[in-house]
């Protein structure tokens, strides 16, 4: 028997993984909005100083705004989003990432705390940036 809170408090999981290298640059938020896409995008843009970044892009209404947009424009056309199918999460790589995320880290687990969780979601993301090779496995990229 796996107890449940009362309450629950929520985190959301934005991320993005290199599909080359496998690295994640993954936020935890209270939300999931427009802002926080556009804080993402500039996370990517800011870790990757040069050379064009390539996004795929499912049509989530988070992802169409005026915050995102201005995030486009200030990178000035090295931040490039692909327009995926709807419907089709099979074909975005970070889809695959929480899936085994959720397997290794919440599933049929309750946290004492909700800081507890943000801290075991930091804690596997980070081993996964010092094993890029599990993440290329679990993304089904191979290493260049």
């Amino acid at each position: 028997m796996i107890q449940t809170p009362g309450q629950p408090y929520r985190r959301y999981g934005i991320g993005a993984v290199n599909y080359h290298t496998g690295e994640t640059v993954v936020l935890i938020r209270r939300r999931k909005r427009r802002r926080e896409i556009a804080e993402l995008l500039q996370a990517l843009v800011d870790r990757h100083q040069t050379g064009t970044i390539y996004v795929a892009w499912d049509n989530a209404t988070t992802h169409e705004n005026d915050e995102v947009e201005a995030v486009l424009r200030a990178a000035a056309g090295r931040l490039v989003l692909l327009y995926l199918p709807t419907y089709s999460p099979w074909l975005n790589p970070i889809e695959m990432l929480w899936r085994h995320f959720r397997r290794e880290v919440t599933h049929c687990e309750l946290f004492a705390s909700i800081d507890n969780l943000i801290e075991a979601a930091h804690d596997f993301f980070a081993r996964l940036n010092h094993q890029p090779a599990i993440t290329l496995s679990v993304i089904g990229a191979h290493p260049a």
